[in-house]
């Protein structure tokens, strides 16, 4: 048996467990508030509306469950490790002959498999306001999203330490993954006319932008409002997510192994 053959038991357990802390903190309890409470909000504003009210109520719908559902996962990820860390959860597993890859893996699977909650069910929302494809187009993608960002916040929360400088790295990298193009967009408008601050300002932010995965491009609000997503973009969304949340997950191991346990 292979090694790699030889963990996947250790990972499915670890998961398992994983996502059975997440019920048991009633997280789809909470989920299931955020949704209803983001329909009420967004359909207190349809009445509000004088025109385009369903495409107004669409678009906070999904603007404001996006922003719930990576809320969630990145401090479920983050209180979940501490609450390990203090109850000496972490220590107990690196003194079973288990690999630290396995306990990296299985956690990821873990809050993978736990992202699967907001997509579903926000996704079902979404299927009030666009077709089943476009719905299914921006549940996809946010799941996309949250695989992420519970791969970020995983980095984060192992290299800190602490939960507050782990959850606010962790929406700090979001907030700026999302604002990154547009910031790009703003930085060259007056590019021919900018001086030597505003070139180096602008080589930066082109710099950051090829380190960020471009979330503008997820989960967008227009896919439920006027249907134009497509496959094409489907597929520059999964091979984002591939990448970002492999280099997330060797990062975290790197870390991870040269921690003193």
């Amino acid at each position: 048996m292979t090694a790699s053959a030889s963990m996947l038991p250790a990972i499915r357990t670890i998961a398992r467990y994983t996502l059975l802390e997440a019920l048991r903190n009633r997280l789809l309890w909470l989920l299931l508030a955020v949704a209803l409470g983001a329909v009420g909000i967004s359909g207190f504003l349809n009445e509000l509306a004088l025109t385009e009210s369903r495409q107004l109520q669409a678009a906070l719908l999904g603007a404001v469950l996006r922003l719930a559902a990576v809320f969630l996962i990145a401090t479920f990820v983050v209180t979940s490790m501490v609450r390990e860390a203090a109850d000496k959860g972490l220590e107990l597993l690196m003194a079973l002959p288990l690999p630290r890859a396995a306990y990296l893996l299985g956690k990821l699977a873990g809050f993978a498999a736990l992202a699967l909650l907001p997509a579903l069910l926000f996704g079902a929302l979404a299927l009030f306001f666009a077709p089943p494809a476009q719905a299914a187009l921006w549940a996809v993608s946010l799941l996309c999203e949250c695989w992420i960002v519970a791969a970020f916040s995983l980095l984060c929360m192992l290299t800190l330490n602490q939960v507050l400088p782990a959850l606010a790295a962790s929406l700090a990298f979001y907030l700026l993954a999302r604002v990154i193009g547009t910031l790009q967009l703003l930085g060259h408008a007056g590019h021919a006319a900018a001086g030597a601050s505003q070139r180096a300002l602008n080589g930066g932010i082109d710099a950051l932008a090829l380190l960020l995965p471009h979330l503008d491009q997820f989960t967008r609000s227009d896919w439920l409002v006027y249907h134009d997503g497509s496959g094409a973009e489907l597929l520059a969304i999964a091979a984002q997510t591939a990448i970002y949340v492999a280099l997330l997950a060797l990062a975290a191991l790197f870390d991870l192994y040269r921690k003193n346990i």
